[in-house]
């Protein structure tokens, strides 16, 4: 049996990619660490990811995590059918690299969504970029939500690449399959190169 020490990349090398492909029926035990995995969103207005959200702080608007919740679930399953999703996240990495379909990458799905809840002009909560194993074939980019001011280490990840386009969420830190990071430069640099102002 093969063993992997991290999860697989969301990124562009195609031989992590080519890999995933030939070993999806592997799982990464060796990875496992505490926490539980994240949760998946049940609909647009999935009241336990509405809840968390607006737990983050007692100063978190609840109309502002209710469109959040909505953007974040929204966006995943509008761009599964925009990309044509493979029903494996690795499958349609492929198939981007080789140029069969135009998106479906995590950064991609992390910008789109960071784009999108950007339009909110959220008041009372503060979106970050996530990274996990920057620069490795096993990278993954996600879109982190935190109360405004508050650690990032205390925020919820919202995740639509790992269940192509279908939202997973949860708690930042305890991810089973990954170690977060936040990238303040990168979440910057995308909403710049958009023309779009920053938080």
């Amino acid at each position: 049996m093969i063993f992997f020490r991290r999860p697989f990349s969301c990124g562009r090398n195609i031989f992590a990619v080519t890999t995933l492909v030939l070993c999806v029926v592997f799982t990464p035990s060796v990875n496992a660490r505490r926490g539980s995995p994240p949760i998946l969103a049940r609909s647009a207005a999935d009241p336990a990811l509405r809840t968390r959200l607006a737990a983050l702080s007692p100063s978190v608007d609840p109309d502002e995590a209710r469109r959040v919740a909505f953007t974040a679930y929204t966006t995943g399953r509008e761009l599964a059918r925009e990309w044509r999703v493979a029903p494996l996240p690795g499958v349609q990495n492929f198939l981007v690299n080789i140029g069969a379909r135009k998106g479906g990458l995590c950064f991609q799905w992390a910008h789109e969504l960071l784009l999108r809840l950007n339009v909110l002009k959220l008041k009372t909560l503060e979106l970050h970029w996530a990274e996990s194993y920057p620069r490795t074939a096993s990278e993954h980019n996600v879109i982190v939500v935190t109360a405004r001011g508050q650690r990032f280490t205390q925020g919820i990840l919202l995740d639509n690449w790992r269940y192509t386009g279908r939202l997973a969420w949860g708690p930042v830190v305890g991810d089973p399959e990954y170690e977060w990071t936040e990238n303040r430069a990168e979440l910057t640099r995308r909403l710049q190169r958009k023309g779009i102002a920053s938080q």
